[in-house]
């Protein structure tokens, strides 16, 4: 009678199952991967912004410095929550969801957010800037996977399953597209409409609600000026190789000149003002010019290895709402990658999405390493557990049960 007493007392992240998943090991070929992607991340930021920085700043260590004391915030941030029972993100989803709400709403008041390039997407705290679309992007895949874990048995239904989390996605990316936003929005979507697909949720009604999706991309691109004349690059940068096509068309050349080993560390010529972005969005393509095809080959290897591995805790989490988290954030990092590769490259139009744990910014690398701080918490659940057993959605539940995972 006590022993029971004192069970339903416990909380979430002090149970004795907890304990003893904090005595397994997380995942280590999935920490090796990010920990070897961040080290590239700030040799490869400090490379292509030295020059910069000591023109800009009169100080060549400025972006480096700031990279290095991301990544420590990053690195402390990851170890924290790959300590806590993941289930706890479950009964957190609603209270972080309307906290991620409240920052897209804070950036957009001109007083509070920062304009760049014609974008509001900085929101100023004292002497920091934080991004919050790269925290709603994980705070969407936190409450798609709660919503998902409760609603398994309604997810076929439009009304009842599908429309609500539908609803609440589309208050996020509505705020995010204000700021304007679009790449983090389609890869969102992207991401949501997939944890849908897996759950269980009727094909009929995804393709129905992904062509009304890409009508509605369409239409964003055809009525906004700058949109346009991207799509337009994009189709050919030729066109204009000295004004809208230019950074394209300078990633083409990093590309071109770095042949298949590079010209070598430090000995790129595009990061000499003629890449713009060099340290951020395209930091890929200097890593084509210094490194050659082998570095691009590596860097493109170590974001599949990491899917891969992202995937396999998924597969083997014990939790539903573990399945759907895993399977979320590693399809979120994963798909950035492959976008961000996709616009250095010429296969994309131009997005201002930067390449997970590699390009330089704060608010990307710390949101980033919180969520592969999750995933390795799910890989403490794979390999020694915690966390009881809840329905997951249709597809996850048959593959639970081959695997012998009780979700009843």
């Amino acid at each position: 009678m006590a022993q029971h007493a004192l069970a339903t007392l416990m909380l979430p992240w002090s149970t004795s199952t907890q304990r003893t998943s904090k005595s397994v090991p997380v995942d280590p070929a999935l920490l090796a991967v990010t920990l070897i992607l961040a080290l590239i991340g700030v040799v490869m930021v400090f490379s292509a912004s030295a020059v910069v920085a000591g023109n800009r700043f009169h100080d060549p260590w400025y972006f480096l410095k700031r990279q290095v004391a991301w990544l420590g915030v990053g690195l402390l941030v990851m170890h924290l929550i790959s300590r806590i029972d993941y289930t706890i993100w479950r009964k957190l989803a609603i209270p972080l969801l309307c906290g991620a709400t409240l920052l897209l709403v804070l950036v957009l008041i001109p007083s509070l957010g920062n304009v760049a390039k014609g974008a509001r997407r900085w929101l100023h705290l004292g002497p920091i800037n934080i991004q919050p679309a790269e925290v709603a992007k994980f705070v969407a895949v936190i409450y798609a996977a709660a919503y998902l874990t409760k609603k398994q048995d309604q997810i076929t239904q439009f009304a009842r399953g599908l429309l609500p989390p539908l609803i609440v996605i589309g208050v996020l990316s509505g705020l995010v597209l204000l700021e304007p936003d679009l790449g983090t929005v389609v890869v969102m979507g992207l991401v949501v409409v997939t944890l849908l697909f897996l759950a269980g949720a009727r094909i009929k009604h995804l393709a129905i609600l992904s062509l009304c999706a890409l009508m509605g991309v369409a239409a964003l691109i055809l009525t906004s000026p700058y949109r346009w004349k991207r799509f337009l690059m994009f189709l050919d940068p030729t066109k204009d190789p000295s004004g809208a096509g230019f950074q394209i068309t300078q990633s083409f050349l990093a590309f071109g000149s770095g042949g298949p080993f590079g010209v070598g560390l430090g000995e790129g010529k595009q990061k000499l003002f003629f890449l713009p972005e060099a340290h951020t969005d395209f930091v890929l393509a200097l890593v084509g010019e210094e490194l050659g095809l082998l570095g691009t080959v590596t860097i493109v290897l170590l974001f599949g290895l990491f899917v891969i591995k992202g995937f396999q805790i998924a597969g083997r989490a014990r939790h539903p709402f573990g399945r759907h988290l895993a399977m979320g954030i590693t399809m979120l990092i994963g798909m950035q990658a492959l976008v961000n590769a996709g616009v250095v490259t010429g296969l994309l139009p131009t997005k201002g999405l930067t390449l997970p744990f590699v390009s330089y910014g704060g608010s990307s690398l710390v949101a980033n390493l919180f969520g592969v701080g999750m995933l390795l918490s799910i890989s403490r659940d794979r390999q020694g557990g915690h966390g009881g057993q809840e329905g997951g959605g249709a597809r996850g539940a048959r593959g639970a049960r081959k695997r012998g995972v009780i979700t009843e």
